[in-house]
C-alpha cells in the first residue's frame, strides 16, 4: 500500500470513530478501561475531540509520514503507530489522567522514531528535528501545552501523552534495525 493510500485509510478511520454513537466508546477513559473495556487502550488515539483536532492530527500525520517516508513501508508503520499507540494507551496509567482521545502522543512517537532514523542513516538535519523536539517535549513539560491548541481542541494539551510518545519512539528506533535504503 502506497503511504498516501495509508494516509487516507487513517483519515477514514479517525472520521469513522468520530461518529457521536461511536466515539463516547472509543475515548481513553480510566475507569472504563479498569471496568474491562481494554480496547479504549488503543481506540482512544483515533479518536479527537472534535474535527478540529482530527483536521490537526490528520494533518501531522501526513506531514510526519512524507518526511519520514524513506525509513519505513507501510506494514512497519502499522506496526510501529500500533505499538505507540498501546505504550501510551497503557502509559496514561502512570498519570493524573482520567479522560483521553486523540493521536498527538503517537504523533511525538512517529516524529522522534523518524528523528532517530534520520541520525542513524546519516540523513541531513536528523539532530537538528531530534533537537527540536527536545526542546518542544522539555518546554511542555515545565509550561505546559499550547493554549491556543487548547482552545482549538476543547480540553488541555495531553502534554504527558506527547512525552510518552516521543521515549517510547526513540527506544524502539534504537532496538530495532533501521530499514536499508534502496
Amino acid at each position: 500500500m502506497s503511504i498516501r493510500n495509508y494516509i487516507i485509510l487513517a483519515l477514514i478511520i479517525g472520521i469513522i470513530a468520530q461518529i457521536p454513537q461511536l466515539q463516547p466508546l472509543l475515548v481513553w477513559d480510566r475507569q472504563a478501561i479498569l471496568n474491562g473495556e481494554v480496547w479504549r487502550i488503543l481506540t482512544g488515539n483515533i479518536t479527537h475531540t472534535n474535527w478540529i483536532h482530527l483536521a490537526m492530527n490528520a494533518g501531522a500525520l501526513a506531514i510526519i509520514s512524507f518526511i519520514f517516508r524513506a525509513h519505513f513501508n507501510s506494514h512497519h508503520y502499522s506496526l510501529l503507530i500500533l505499538s505507540l499507540s498501546t505504550i501510551i494507551g497503557v502509559g496514561l496509567f502512570a498519570t493524573q489522567i482520567s479522560w483521553y482521545a486523540g493521536f498527538s502522543g503517537v504523533l511525538h512517537g512517529l516524529f522522534a522514531w523518524g528523528a532517530i532514523r534520520d541520525i542513524q542513516t546519516k540523513t541531513k538535519g536528523g539532530w537538528l528535528l531530534f533537537f527540536g523536539l527536545i526542546v518542544k517535549i522539555s518546554w511542555e513539560q515545565c509550561f505546559g501545552g499550547s493554549a491556543s491548541s487548547a482552545e482549538l481542541i476543547g480540553v488541555q494539551v495531553a502534554t504527558q501523552a506527547h512525552l510518552m510518545g516521543a521515549i517510547s519512539g526513540v527506544i524502539i528506533a534504537l532496538i530495532t534495525a533501521p530499514r536499508n535504503k534502496a
